[in-house]
C-alpha cells in the first residue's frame, strides 16, 4: 500500500441501480468507490467527450465554420453522455446510448467528405444511404448483441472517413507548408486514438494483474491506472483533433482560407479561428468577405500603421 493508501472495499454486484444487464463489464471494479456509481473513473473521464463538443460548437459559431460540423460536435456529446450513463449504471439500454451513437456520430463526417463539390441530387441520395446503412448496422446490432461487430463497424467506418479525408488534403492543398500541417495533424489524432486504443487492450487482456496492482497500491492510486478511462480520455482528444482538420479542410475546400489561422494552444491543443480583421469585417457585411476585400483591409491597415510610423518619427525629430 503506497503512502496514504485506502484499502479498496470489495466489488458490488448490485449497487443502486441494481443489476448489471449489459453485455460488457469493464475491468474497473464495480461499487467500490460510490454506491451510485458502478465505475467511477470510467464514467467521470466521459466529461472529456462532451466538454470538447461543447468547446468546439462554441468555436463553430463563434468563428463562423461550415455549420456541419455542429452535428458532429452534437454526435460527440451524445457518445460522451451515452457513455457516462452506461458506466455509471452498466444497464444495456445506455450500453447501446454509448456504442450507436458512435456509429451515428462518425456518418457525419462521412457525409460531408463524400458530398464535396457534388450536386445536390447526389448529396440527397448520400444522405439517405447513409441513414439506410447506419440503420441497418443497428438493426443487425440490436439481433445479434456481438460487441465485436459493433467495434468492427466503427473502425471500418473510421478508416473510410479518414481514408477520404487525406485525398481530399491531397487535391485541394497544394502548399507543402499547409499540407504539413495536416499531416501532423492527423498523425497526432491517430496516435492518440490508437494509444488510447492500446491501454484499453491492455486492461482488457491483463485485467486480473491490474485489479492486483491497484489493490495492491490502494485508492486513490488505483485510479490512475484504469486502462479504460484513458481510453475515454485519448480518444476524446483523437476525435477532437480529427474535427478540427475537418474544420480546417473545409476552410479550404470552401476557398476561405484567407479568413483563417491555424494556432495551437500549449503546444498540442489545435483550433482554426478567423483572423481579427476577417471577423470584424464578416460582422459588418454580414457575410464572407472576398480575397479582394481582405486584400484591401490589410492595405489600408498597413497603411495606417505606416502612417503611424512616421507620425512617430515626425514626433521624435521635432521633440529632438
Amino acid at each position: 500500500m503506497l503512502p496514504g493508501g485506502i484499502p479498496y472495499p470489495p466489488p458490488v454486484d448490485n449497487g443502486y441501480w441494481g443489476p448489471t444487464t449489459s453485455t460488457i463489464d469493464w475491468c474497473e471494479e464495480n461499487y467500490v468507490v460510490s454506491k451510485y456509481v458502478a465505475e467511477i473513473m470510467n464514467t467521470t473521464t466521459n466529461a472529456v467527450f462532451m466538454i470538447m463538443a461543447l468547446y468546439t460548437i462554441i468555436n463553430v459559431y463563434r468563428e463562423k465554420h461550415h455549420p456541419t460540423i455542429i452535428f458532429a460536435a452534437i454526435g460527440f456529446f451524445i457518445v460522451g453522455f451515452g457513455s457516462w450513463m452506461f458506466h455509471m449504471t452498466l444497464w444495456y439500454e445506455f450500453q447501446l446510448l454509448d456504442e450507436l451513437p458512435m456509429i451515428y456520430a462518425t456518418c457525419v463526417p462521412l457525409y460531408i467528405v463524400f458530398s464535396n463539390k457534388k450536386s445536390n441530387h447526389f448529396k440527397t441520395l448520400l444522405g439517405v444511404g447513409i441513414a439506410a446503412g447506419a440503420l441497418l448496422l443497428t438493426a443487425i446490432y440490436l439481433h445479434n448483441k456481438n460487441p465485436t461487430f459493433h467495434q468492427a463497424a466503427y473502425g471500418i467506418l473510421n478508416f473510410i472517413v479518414i481514408g477520404k479525408s487525406v485525398a481530399l488534403t491531397k487535391a485541394y492543398i497544394s502548399d507543402q507548408k499547409t499540407k504539413n500541417l495536416f499531416w501532423r495533424l492527423l498523425a497526432l489524432g491517430l496516435f492518440s486514438f490508437l494509444f488510447g486504443y492500446f491501454l484499453w487492450n491492455l486492461d482488457i487482456h491483463l485485467c486480473n494483474q491490474w485489479i492486483k496492482i491497484r489493490r495492491e497500491v490502494g485508492l486513490p492510486y488505483g485510479l490512475v491506472i484504469e486502462g479504460h478511462a484513458w481510453w475515454h480520455i485519448f480518444t476524446g482528444l483523437g476525435v477532437y483533433i480529427y474535427i478540427v482538420y475537418l474544420c480546417y479542410l473545409q476552410v479550404f475546400l470552401a476557398k476561405r482560407q484567407h479568413l483563417y489561422h491555424f494556432l495551437w494552444w500549449c503546444g498540442f491543443f489545435p483550433h482554426v479561428d478567423l483572423l481579427p480583421e476577417a471577423k470584424s469585417l464578416w460582422n459588418k457585411l454580414g457575410r464572407a468577405p472576398t480575397e479582394t476585400e481582405m486584400a484591401e483591409v490589410n492595405s489600408l491597415s498597413g497603411v495606417k500603421r505606416v502612417s503611424s510610423i512616421h507620425a512617430k518619427s515626425s514626433s521624435v525629430n521635432h521633440h529632438n
